[in-house]
């Protein structure tokens, strides 16, 4: 017996769709899908577009002063100046748990299902940060995924006892371990990869790296990071978070490493960021990298924008990327959606048979449209059952 019904929907691209679910699953989909209406519960959908939810792939839901007041941003000169302001604005802030849960509800609003947040993991915090995470993630179970990267930005040889704390956010929970910019924040690439690439492989945990380092050097730090992953066989497992030296660089260097992080299964993440260059996704995607997309920092001390929207997070990266044809604003979307699903190695994602019943439906007559001009209004479903909205939303 088909538990629901979902009629007068419009699909991706723009053609009628009707959606039966039974059990939370995709029964069946297409014009006029309907096997054994019985008793399902019908929700006319009124011809709004549905999309698969959107996977945010790059967060920091212990940073926001989402849940707070407004802070001014304050500059700074340095990246350690940067790191000891940010130190001082979190500990005026509230704590971490309300934030981060405040967040999390404003992400899920726009459609956001999944999400990996990079927790701050060092000396000087310790675990507090990956815990007060841990319990907002536990809030929010069933209605969005959070996988967890222990994440060490103040470095991880120039901040003692941070290899160890890795370990042991693995250990408690995490999923991923993070890294940064080996050579020009920690002063010793070798050692921070050794550390990171060996846990990882001891523990069976995932690997994301904060890359920021430019141009040249860059390069040569992802070919590191490649072929550290294809001899310890982790493709699939590893992502680099920025890659600024991929938008430095010209096409013969940019093409040599590309072939290599797609011969090694690593993947790239962008939030496209707007003081910056950043890795040319096209030319990336067809290398066969793995290009997804994730908003970063969200009003906190690095920068005041962003409100955890991953529709208006494609927009940003086709309108940087000068995406401007269908197929260009298809890859923008799918960045926000099935890449970062497949790096977080989500089960049953995406509108088709036999995968779970969790869609955004929004008012777009296709899904480049939605891209190019993302609508404030969204109803969430979460295996069938209606979890959330933003905007107007959808009449019951």
């Amino acid at each position: 017996m088909t538990d629901r019904l979902f009629i007068n929907a419009v699909g991706p691209d723009g053609a009628p769709q009707t959606l039966a679910v039974r059990d939370g699953r995709i029964l069946a989909i297409g014009d006029g899908a309907s096997p054994a209406l019985g008793a399902a519960e019908v929700t006319d959908l009124r011809g709004l577009l549905v999309l698969p939810g959107f996977v945010d792939g790059h967060i920091h839901l212990d940073k926001s002063f989402v849940g707070d007041r407004w802070h001014p941003h304050l500059p700074a000169a340095t990246l350690r100046e940067r790191l000891a302001i940010e130190k001082r604005e979190l500990a005026a802030a509230p704590p971490i748990e309300g934030r981060a849960d405040a967040l999390i509800a404003q992400a899920a609003a726009f459609g956001t299902v999944a999400m990996r947040s990079h927790v701050d993991v060092d000396a000087t915090t310790g675990l507090d940060n990956l815990r007060a995470v841990m319990a907002a993630r536990e809030k929010w179970r069933g209605i969005v995924d959070i996988e967890i990267a222990a994440f060490p930005q103040a470095g991880v040889m120039s901040c003692p006892g941070t290899a160890q704390l890795l370990e042991a956010a693995v250990r408690e929970g995490a999923e991923v371990i993070g890294g940064i910019d080996p050579s020009t924040l920690d002063g010793d690439a070798e050692g921070q990869l050794d550390c990171i690439f060996g846990i990882a492989d001891r523990l069976g945990a995932k690997i994301d790296i904060h890359l920021h380092e430019p141009g040249m050097p860059g390069v040569g730090q992802l070919g590191r990071i490649a072929e550290r992953a294809r001899a310890l066989g982790l493709a699939g497992r590893v992502a680099v978070s920025h890659a600024y030296a991929l938008g430095d660089v010209g096409p013969q260097a940019l093409d040599g490493v590309a072939r290599k992080l797609a011969d090694a299964g690593v993947a790239i993440m962008t939030n496209a960021p707007g003081d910056r260059a950043f890795p040319p996704v096209l030319r990336l995607r067809e290398a066969g990298v793995r290009v997804f997309a994730g908003n970063d920092n969200i009003r906190d001390a690095w920068w005041p924008y962003g409100n955890g929207d991953m529709l208006q997070r494609a927009m940003l990266i086709g309108y940087r990327s000068g995406f401007y044809t269908d197929a260009e604003l298809l890859a923008a979307l799918d960045m926000a959606t099935h890449a970062g699903a497949a790096v977080l190695g989500l089960e049953g994602y995406g509108l088709q048979v036999g995968n779970d019943a969790t869609f955004v439906a929004l008012p777009a007559p296709n899904a480049p449209a939605a891209v190019a001009a993302p609508p404030a209004q969204r109803v969430v479903f979460r295996k069938g059952v209606r979890v959330g909205e933003a905007g107007a939303g959808l009449a019951a």
